[in-house]
């Protein structure tokens, strides 16, 4: 037989062979967690879905996964989990937590034929992860006061200091804030209170805790109650939006250089809101904590940030009054005074939030695609970083918009029947509405363009 011909049946067995063991549509003739399931969670899930993590069930192990195989296929395929609710269709960003076609195929199919485990001797091991972070293990970890959160169906927003003394004045590239109760922390406005060292004798005086809607006695008593001023009773030099928090929020680390903070000896972390939703009908203890990255070296360009709609730079068009039972579209919109480059941007909307879009107009026209959230998920916020930065230039139009569902046909409108909701100028209770666009930048550079945001 011709050489040739005899090589090509030869190819043509071992193809057809091939396709025959792997399926019809490319799949793995058979599916098993150890071969093919557990390194698709361990690669996207377990960074949460671990014991000390911040979901509320591990999945660690085969046993762990198959007593909810079910829920996994289900959440898999709609996209619910990993939960990223950036369309990535329209713009691309650092660390996105997405299953590829074949990913969400394989977790399918080893759903339909029943979650086998094969050897799971043989599975990958699930990777070290630090402990209470999802970065890695922090430098320095101040608890924050346990605060009890007593069973109600009210909004909290508590005034907290966190006060620290160190060896020596230092940098910061990270300051991350961890919820002790994820489910119930909403949000963290926090700042930074620097002291200069001979002008403050303890940082550790006076109250931790006050309560903004019990204590009414306005922000001069409550800071006066924390013992924030100096000896003398002067103020000390307060920076703002140091620590931040919302649901589903990931610190961010940029390249060295860019971002961080002067950290003196003595100071303290001032929680302006730490805002918690509803405990219902459980007590609750929360013990929060703040994570510390230092740096060697002192931030060469700190960023900067301003946010679009409420309590923002521009309005929201055309209000923020929610009439019940309609889907209303609103938008706020910029123009940019300077060329800027941005590094990481934040959609914020509440419980009737549908949707979300972002993108600048150049002044030629052309448009820069920001974000796009088809579908609002109250429960992931995230603070969105692009893997390299984007220039927005001077006189261009940076524009937000949003669509808000106040039918009884969204599922988590607080209210039922539905009722009138508004922003009440700037109300940061959950049953209240906001829409903002917060973007962190920094003054533009040449070059700005090609450095990669992308960290470990």
């Amino acid at each position: 037989m011709n050489k040739v011909l005899y090589g090509v049946m030869i190819a043509g067995l071992l193809s057809g062979f091939l396709y025959a063991c792997s399926g019809r549509n490319g799949l793995p003739g058979k599916v098993t967690y150890a071969h093919d399931v557990a390194k698709i969670i361990y690669d996207n899930c377990t960074i949460c879905h671990r014991r000390g993590g911040t979901a509320h069930f591990p999945l660690e192990t085969y046993t762990d996964a198959y007593k909810i195989f079910g829920s996994i296929g289900y959440t898999v395929k709609e996209r619910v989990m990993p939960p990223w609710p950036a369309d990535p269709n329209y713009t691309h960003f650092t660390h996105e937590r997405l299953l590829t076609k074949q990913e969400i195929d394989i977790i399918s199919k080893w759903v339909a034929e029943g979650a086998p485990g094969g050897d799971t001797a043989q599975a990958p091991k699930m990777p070290d992860y630090p402990v209470g972070s999802e970065i890695r293990t922090p430098d320095l970890r101040i608890l924050v006061t346990p605060t009890l959160l007593p069973a109600n169906q009210s909004d909290k927003f508590l005034l907290v200091k966190v006060p620290f003394e160190l060896p020596n004045d230092t940098f910061a590239s990270l300051i991350e804030f961890v919820p002790g109760c994820h489910n119930i922390a909403h949000h963290v406005n926090g700042d930074m209170v620097k002291y200069f060292f001979d002008r403050k004798k303890t940082v550790f005086n006076g109250k931790y805790v006050v309560n903004m809607q019990e204590d009414t006695v306005g922000l001069i008593k409550a800071f006066e109650a924390l013992d924030l001023p100096n000896d003398d009773g002067t103020y000390p030099v307060l920076q703002k939006s140091v620590v931040n928090y919302l649901p589903g929020v990931v610190g961010q680390l940029y390249p060295e250089g860019i971002g961080g903070y002067f950290i003196p000896r003595k100071g303290l972390f001032l929680l302006n809101d730490l805002h918690y939703g509803y405990t219902k009908s459980t007590d609750i203890i929360d013990s929060s904590y703040i994570n510390v990255y230092f740096s060697k070296v002192p931030p060469k360009r700190p960023v900067l940030e301003f946010q679009l709609g409420t309590l923002g730079v521009s309005r929201v068009e055309p209000d923020m009054i929610i009439p019940p039972n309609v889907i209303k579209p609103v938008k706020s919109k910029f123009v940019v005074p300077f060329d800027i480059s941005i590094l990481t941007i934040n959609p914020h909307m509440h419980e009737l939030g549908k949707s979300f879009k972002a993108y600048a107009l150049k002044p030629n026209g052309d448009t820069i695609r920001l974000i796009s959230i088809p579908r609002w998920d109250f429960n992931w916020q995230y603070f969105y970083t692009f893997p390299k930065m984007v220039k927005i230039p001077k006189g261009s139009t940076i524009v937000a918009e949003g669509v808000y569902d106040n039918t009884t046909d969204n599922p988590i409108n607080p209210f039922n029947p539905p009722q009138t909701i508004t922003d009440q100028r700037g109300s940061m209770r959950a049953t209240d509405e906001m829409f903002q666009f917060i973007i962190t930048y920094l003054e533009y550079q040449p070059g700005d363009e090609n450095i990669s945001l992308e960290t470990k």
